[in-house]
């Protein structure tokens, strides 16, 4: 059983929603994010979804653009997202890490090579955001031998043949869109988001996480009972813009600054 199936698994035995916040790799820097992923632990997070920077992230808004430009003028590099998962395992052997991103730099690593380094560093998922099922046959032939589990996006636009489809090809756990556009876009309609996401169930085997446009706690705690999971991505990231790059900030102050995190954990479980 994988972290992530794992994960769930006692979630469920609780009662209880996920809580996966994503941050940027680098962003101020990479010894700031360890800390971090580790702060956010200690806030209440079940899955940790770290983005690895790509200098086209096409399809995250301003928020997510700015953290990726800020990591990437550190000089990051996939392999160096590799090996802070590596040291975040030395630490945490129980929480799931989910790598975040574009397809590109997996490229240039080459697809077998990277699944290999990410096994070896103790990640424990991948979400390749530009990469379409219809195009995943080489990366999924390789993944889907390993321990890895791939996650996909669903979004509100995909039609059910389709989104069936995403459901076969995914494991660990279903990621879907909340709302059209980048991330950190608002007009959220919950309405809309409930009845797509119980069709999804209808079809669905897997855990459902619901992503974009979770802001505060209000939002975090509606659609937390929705699905079986949260995903919070812009609202995280725009208290992380607010970190000094010279500054080495401990645990317990990083923890104090990301207290939004830990309200909505709180709201998860009181709703």
């Amino acid at each position: 059983m994988s972290r992530i199936e794992n994960c769930f698994k006692q979630l469920k035995s609780q009662n209880k929603k996920g809580f996966i916040p994503y941050l940027t790799a680098g962003d101020p820097n990479l010894e700031c994010t360890l800390n971090l992923m580790h702060a956010l632990v200690k806030a209440g997070a079940d899955i940790i979804e770290l983005g690895y920077p790509f200098s086209d992230p096409s399809s995250d808004g301003p928020v997510i653009q700015r953290a990726v430009e800020r990591s990437l003028a550190k000089h990051t590099r996939l392999k160096d997202v590799l090996a802070l998962v590596k040291r975040f395992r030395q630490e945490n052997q129980n929480t799931p890490v989910v790598l975040m991103g574009y397809l590109n730099p997996i490229e240039c690593m080459g697809y077998q090579k990277f699944t290999d380094a990410a096994i070896a560093s103790g990640v424990d998922g991948v979400l390749v955001v530009d990469m379409p099922p219809e195009e995943a046959h080489e990366f999924l032939q390789i993944i889907h031998r390993s321990v890895l589990d791939c996650i996909f996006l669903v979004a509100p636009t995909s039609r059910e043949e389709r989104a069936r489809k995403i459901c076969e090809l995914s494991s660990g756990y279903v990621y879907y869109v909340s709302l059209k556009g980048v991330t950190g876009a608002s007009h959220l309609d919950i309405d809309s988001v409930r009845t797509n996401v119980n069709l999804l169930k209808s079809y669905c085997g897997l855990p459902i996480g619901i992503g974009f446009g979770i802001k505060d706690v209000d939002t975090a705690t509606k659609l937390g009972g929705l699905a079986d999971a949260i995903v919070v991505g812009s609202a995280l990231v725009n208290l992380i813009a607010e970190l000094k790059d010279d500054y080495d900030y401990s645990r317990d102050e990083l923890f104090k600054h990301i207290e939004l995190i830990a309200q909505m954990r709180i709201g998860l479980d009181n709703k």
